[in-house]
């Protein structure tokens, strides 16, 4: 069962909804946060990434930058950036990017369903990173940002959340990127309504946001026994038929200083390749390669994989196993400075760039790992390999957040 918790948001007036709307925390980093920040203080980078109230250099995890973080939330409220709904709800939260279109479900879901494994993972989460988030959630005293969650369709909930779509949004707005976004409160009838047909889902996924749901744990670890909603944590949910995984992409740094052609030679002992007109692959099971200048097809043999494993049998896997251990060396990839992982949000003229511009050796464009592969991975217990999905379009911080 999945239980999802209608709750209060705290959240902007409609008319500034735009001027509050962030991107996700991990999604910039300190520059480009004072950048977008600059000139509005209501942008929620400065709850999010309170650092860039302070002066230039600070440490991101020290004291004052967590300090900052709640006066800045206490801030927003005393001055009314946002403001509590009177109510309990739960709120859909609809985006288009391009022709891709998304609904979600914002609700809390339950800890103690996470801790029992009924929200799954597919990713490992680093110490550090979940210290700053338990450290950052429970000095707020809030889940400032939503974790990314995803469940196996179910027309019965499409149709509910589509009940609550008929009447106007309660905001309306497209975001820098070209983003669109939609919100719309759903009445005590119909957050009911929609909280007892997510008793039928077996699981909820986490897409994104392994770091923030750990968090969330801990918090409620440390604050047993104390007053408040600690048990629960913010997330939108969304159907998995209509996710959306771009490629996450790789570029690899030869150390042993062979030449394209060497590099060439070596990964046709491994993959079928020949010329490509294109850079994307065809499907799963083949990469595009550009090296020497140019894009290559590169295809995997068949039988050079265990096909039965859900984490073997990924592109990502293949490749780690095949060619950047094998050939390249790159036993650990998420610590070998040789490798670097580009989001698919970029395209392929990033790698061509990173190629002929920064010295890489050689780039791989990997074809998206789908949604279903992601839940097979969580539903055997496994973890995927690091940066295997890129999830867009990314939810927009500080259109609601769950105060506790």
């Amino acid at each position: 069962m999945a239980t999802l918790h209608p709750f209060r948001a705290l959240r902007p007036s409609r008319d500034n909804a735009v001027r509050v709307a962030a991107p996700p925390y991990d999604v910039v980093n300190t520059r480009e946060a004072r950048a977008l920040a600059r000139g509005n203080p209501d942008s929620y980078l400065h709850v999010s990434r309170p650092e860039i109230d302070l002066p230039e250099g600070t440490d991101d995890h020290a004291d004052a930058v967590y300090a900052r973080g709640a006066r800045n939330l206490a801030d927003f409220r005393e001055r009314g950036v946002l403001r509590a709904d009177g109510e309990p709800h739960c709120y859909v939260y609809a985006q288009k990017m391009g022709a891709h279109r998304q609904v979600g479900l914002v609700a809390c879901a339950s800890v103690a369903e996470y801790d029992a494994g009924l929200v799954k993972k597919h990713e490992k989460t680093r110490a550090d990173k979940e210290d700053d988030r338990t450290r950052h959630i429970d000095e707020m005293g809030a889940h400032d940002e939503p974790v990314f969650l995803t469940y196996r369709a179910s027309r019965e909930i499409d149709a509910a959340v589509a009940g609550v779509m008929d009447g106007a949004p309660e905001y309306d707005m497209t975001t820098q990127d070209g983003v669109e976004h939609r919100l719309w409160v759903a009445g005590g009838d119909a957050s009911a309504r929609i909280a007892v047909l997510f008793l039928s889902v077996p699981a909820l996924y986490v897409a994104d946001g392994h770091h923030r749901s750990a968090a969330a744990s801990r918090v409620h670890a440390l604050r047993k026994g104390k007053p408040g909603e600690h048990d629960r944590f913010l997330a939108v949910v969304f159907p998995h038929d209509q996710m959306q995984i771009l490629a996450y992409n790789r570029v690899v740094r030869d150390t042993k200083g062979r030449r394209a052609a060497e590099i060439r030679a070596a990964l046709e002992q491994v993959f079928n390749l020949s010329p490509a007109d294109r850079p994307e692959p065809e499907g799963p099971l083949s990469f595009g390669v550009f090296l020497e200048g140019r894009w290559w097809r590169a295809r995997v043999r068949p039988g050079s994989f265990d096909a039965e494993d859900p984490v073997a049998s990924l592109d990502c896997s293949i490749l780690q196993d095949q060619v950047l251990a094998p050939i390249f060396g790159i036993a650990d990839p998420r610590r070998d400075t040789n490798v670097d992982f580009v989001g698919g949000i970029r395209g392929a003229k990033e790698l061509e760039r990173r190629v002929n511009e920064e010295g890489w050796s050689v780039a791989f464009h990997l074809f998206p790992t789908r949604v279903d592969q992601v839940m097979d991975v969580s539903d055997a217990g496994q973890i995927m390999p690091p940066k295997s999905t890129w999830f867009e379009p990314k939810l927009r911080s500080g259109l609601f957040v769950h105060a506790f």
